[in-house]
């Protein structure tokens, strides 16, 4: 029911259409693992909004095992009548963890804001961090993630107390 939109949605990353159909296959079989173990009952999401979620962590796995540059954002001005609108989570839908994890992620700097994201969110490895964001080594980019992470749960713990 979702392939077309899928496969939509993969174009927009530079994904070719017969690697979409594997990534779209594999991506099915992952949904279909969850759904099995029940994993899908905790889910807030459409199944649709997971499916994607999904294949949109194997695209960026595809460029990062293709050593492919990925794009920080699809391709959104392509114009094109059969490209189905994805309904994404809304705000309201965040648990309390994840409420507190935005607020205090938006207080930190630039410079940690970009180097979680591209560790946490675009998977990449601290050698490829260290490799395009102009850092001296993966030590340096290893040291920043950890201070990082030691601030942001700084400043959480202090606004628990």
């Amino acid at each position: 029911m979702h392939r077309d939109a899928f496969f939509n949605f993969g174009i927009a990353y530079g994904i070719d259409r017969y690697i979409m159909a594997d990534i779209y296959q594999e991506a099915f079989l992952v949904l279909r693992k969850h759904a099995i173990k029940g994993r899908l009952v905790k889910v807030d999401s459409s199944l649709k909004t997971y499916l994607f979620g999904i294949g949109k962590r194997m695209i960026f796995n595809y460029h990062k095992q293709h050593k492919n540059i990925i794009p920080l954002e699809p391709k959104l001005h392509i114009v094109d009548k059969e490209i189905e609108e994805i309904d994404f989570d809304t705000v309201d839908k965040l648990t309390v963890e994840q409420k507190l994890l935005r607020t205090f992620f938006n207080m930190l700097g630039k410079r940690c804001q970009e180097m979680l994201t591209l560790f946490y969110y675009r998977g990449l490895t601290i050698n490829e961090i260290a490799e395009k964001s102009g850092y001296e080594n993966a030590n340096v980019v290893s040291s920043q993630k950890s201070r990082c992470i030691r601030r942001l749960k700084e400043m959480i713990n202090t606004r628990n107390k």
